[in-house]
């Protein structure tokens, strides 16, 4: 029988279940995901170990880049200094995401960990204002466009990668390592300048404190980089670089992502808007919060913080091996529902002065999180096609995250001193609650179903024949997007 072919060749490798053969079906190698698994949770970890680091040292690089009378100018002037960061991911995810569709994949993610690396280290080394003057933030603002641009191609890349890597069956818990690694990160990170905080004076801290957690960025880079560099590319990818050398047809371009994909690009955008508003109000913002606008202790905020983290990453791993098996529509439009019904109540509990109350405020919040962490880097590299995943899911990624994410501590900073309404942050989590429900509930099930221009998956030989038989991982013949 002659082998059926997409109608439009951009869309990769296509088969229906009745036309497969067993050399059709990957059968992933174990030993190989668990690396690949581990390299790209590694520089996951990497990016946010520097915003673990930022988040909770703003307060003091304020003071040592910022100089002001006003404690509040200060932290927004570092906001902003990490908000303008984010204007450059999508430039990043522009260029790295074409380079990944195009020659791979794992190439791509070493360039991107030298990148992140680099920029964190260089910030450890960068003057004080009274040393320099205005050089001093302008040098900090340079560092923080360099690490913007390798991170445009970071979470992209390393949520297609063990995509890619993992089977059909298991996506869901593979793809949560990659969250557990932002996790451990972020703990790493926070903890260092908390333990820093703790250990040495405030005039020690303000003359060279700060710097050490930035300089560990470069050993943990070289670490990434050799991680990364012993792997080998996809499977997916290499099926259709595959079919694509048989083809003989050019590569999708621009014009083909944004007028065929145009509506899963916004998809994308809109799950992503709710994922990363929760993530950065709960890890980069409600500490400083805490300690600016309520008037906590700084530690406080920070060790509460870092407690949630710590629990957050093994029920990450339980969420992705739930979205496995529940499917990721209920863990994430489940979550959207209870921050809307949760965010105010979880701000009064902060609010309350109370330790234990402020702990299951934040717990709370933290446990709505676990559902998006756990499911969404399953989710969104299942939206596209192989042959653009890479570029699409990186665009579309950086863009919300520029646009949203990146922006809320410096949008909520400004807002609260702005009308002094201390519940501002908790009517923002639950307008992206809102927008995520409506968008997640345009998104079809992919728990359990093969990438959408890729071989199904499995981890054996048995299950590959069992598969071909109809015995196992049912699913459905996926219709092409309409052409434009």
């Amino acid at each position: 029988m002659s082998r059926p072919r997409s109608p439009h060749p951009y869309f990769g490798w296509f088969k229906k279940r009745q036309h497969l053969k067993p050399d059709d079906i990957t059968v992933v190698d174990g030993d190989m995901l668990k690396r690949a698994v581990a390299a790209a949770a590694l520089g996951n970890a990497m990016e946010w170990f520097d915003f673990g680091v930022y988040g909770y040292i703003a307060v003091t690089l304020g003071k040592v880049f910022f100089p002001s009378t006003d404690a509040t100018v200060q932290l927004i002037s570092t906001f902003a200094t990490f908000a303008v960061a984010f204007l450059v991911r999508p430039i990043g995810g522009a260029v790295f995401g074409p380079l990944g569709d195009r020659y791979g994949r794992q190439k791509v993610l070493a360039a991107t960990m030298v990148c992140m690396a680099l920029g964190t280290f260089a910030i450890g080394l960068i003057p004080s204002y009274d040393r320099i003057g205005i050089w001093a933030p302008i040098a900090l603002l340079l560092a923080r466009l360099v690490q913007g641009f390798s991170t445009g191609g970071e979470y992209g890349g390393a949520a297609t990668f063990i995509a890619e890597y993992s089977t059909d069956r298991n996506r869901g818990l593979m793809g949560s390592w990659l969250e557990f690694g932002t996790l451990a990160g972020y703990v790493a990170g926070a903890g260092v300048v908390t333990a820093l905080q703790v250990g040495i004076s405030e005039e020690a801290m303000l003359s060279w404190g700060w710097r050490l957690p930035f300089l560990i960025a470069g050993p943990l880079g070289l670490l990434g980089l050799y991680t990364r560099m012993k792997l080998e590319e996809t499977p997916s990818f290499q099926a259709y670089a595959a079919e694509a050398e048989k083809r003989e047809h050019d590569r999708p371009g621009w014009h083909h992502l944004f007028t065929v994909h145009w509506r899963q690009l916004l998809k994308c955008v809109g799950l992503v808007l709710v994922f990363n508003v929760t993530d950065y109000m709960l890890l980069a913002y409600v500490p400083s919060y805490m300690t600016v606008s309520l008037g906590y202790p700084e530690n406080r905020g920070l060790i509460l913080v870092i407690i949630v983290m710590l629990l957050m990453m093994p029920l990450n791993v339980l969420g992705g091996y739930l979205s496995d098996r529940l499917g990721r529509r209920p863990m994430i439009m489940g979550a959207c529902i209870a921050l809307v019904v949760l965010s105010i109540p979880c701000f009064h509990l902060i609010q309350s002065g109370s330790l234990a109350a402020i702990f299951i405020g934040l717990m709370l919040l933290g446990l709505a999180l676990v559902c998006f962490t756990s499911s969404m880097p399953s989710t969104l590299p299942a939206l596209f096609y192989t042959p653009i995943r890479y570029t699409a899911l990186s665009v579309a990624f950086n863009l919300s995250v520029s646009v949203f994410g990146g922006t809320t501590p410096l949008l909520m900073a400004w807002l609260v001193k702005k009308t002094s309404y201390l519940d501002l942050p908790a009517w923002y989590l639950m307008a992206a609650a809102l927008v995520g429900f409506i968008t997640m509930f345009t998104v079809r099930e992919t728990a359990g179903l093969p990438l959408r221009g890729s071989p199904p998956a499995v981890g054996s030989e048995d299950e590959a024949e069992r598969f071909i038989e109809g015995k196992t991982l049912l699913t459905v013949d996926e219709e092409l997007p309409p052409m434009s």
